[in-house]
């Protein structure tokens, strides 16, 4: 709701109401707010390809994978809802009253992602491919117990700050999904509310790439993480509690330099 409001402010005003920076800005602090509030609940997973690393972690149930892509999904979708019903008369007065998926005055960008002109399909891929795998690398950082902890409270704003810093650094090519839910979603909602099936096939079928590559990216970024930290801040905490039970059957066998009065 907040990431598509804001976009919905920069398409819609022609550009007066926001710039890049402010969408970025919208989508990080969304993440983190959407964090704080369901993160008790659920574990604010808020992405199926997150849901889908901790799986593969074994952190989470597979049973549970499902069930949480259904309603990530539908959160996506709700929240379109919302921004449709909120900028329904700028959105009417900015098209003419025709809801296009490509072209001068095209909205459906609003809601969903959609690649830049000079994007082909192999490179929105690994555009999709990388900034999901950098998402979880940093998240599994942030949410692993074995690594230095966050500060108590600030694990979303973490969160947020890394949806932030991807935007700004990947948000060029097709606006950085990296998140089956958050495109899909959306997509459904605009395929229904009047934009039609074209919101499906445009850009040779390009919707297909944001809800499957981030599956490939959560993989690649277990695969880092756990290779070059994960694996490492394991082993030392393993490697503790066998030293501390060394040093304790050292002390139990030490001879005692005192003696008691009788021995004396």
């Amino acid at each position: 709701m907040f990431g598509c409001g804001a976009v919905a402010q920069l398409v819609l005003s022609g550009g007066s109401h926001g710039t890049f920076l402010t969408v970025n800005l919208a989508f990080g602090l969304a993440a983190a707010l959407g964090v704080l509030v369901s993160g008790r609940v659920s574990g604010g997973h808020l992405n199926p390809a997150v849901t889908f690393s901790l799986c593969l972690l074994g952190r989470e149930p597979w049973r549970k994978f499902p069930l949480f892509f259904f309603f990530q999904t539908l959160g996506g979708f709700l929240g379109a809802a919302v921004v449709f019903g909120l900028y329904a008369d700028a959105l009417w007065a900015f098209s003419h009253g025709e809801l296009t998926v490509v072209g001068t005055n095209a909205t459906a960008g609003i809601f969903a992602t959609y690649p830049s002109k000079h994007l082909t399909l192999v490179n929105g891929v690994f555009d999709q491919i990388i900034g999901t795998a950098a998402l979880l690398v940093c998240v599994l950082a942030i949410v692993d117990p074995h690594n230095d902890p966050v500060p108590a409270g600030l694990g979303p704003f973490a969160v947020g700050l890394v949806v932030l810093v991807i935007g700004l650094s990947m948000g060029f090519n097709c606006g950085y999904a990296v998140n089956p839910a958050r495109d899909l979603g959306p997509r459904l909602f605009t395929a229904v509310a009047g934009w039609g099936g074209e919101v499906f096939t445009a850009n040779s079928y390009w919707s297909l790439v944001p809800v499957c590559a981030p599956f490939l990216g959560a993989v690649l970024g277990v695969l880092v993480y756990q290779l070059m930290i994960g694996h490492h801040v394991e082993g030392e905490v393993k490697e503790k509690p066998e030293e501390e039970e060394e040093e304790e059957e050292e002390e139990r066998f030490k001879p005692s330099s005192m003696t008691t009065d009788e021995e004396a």
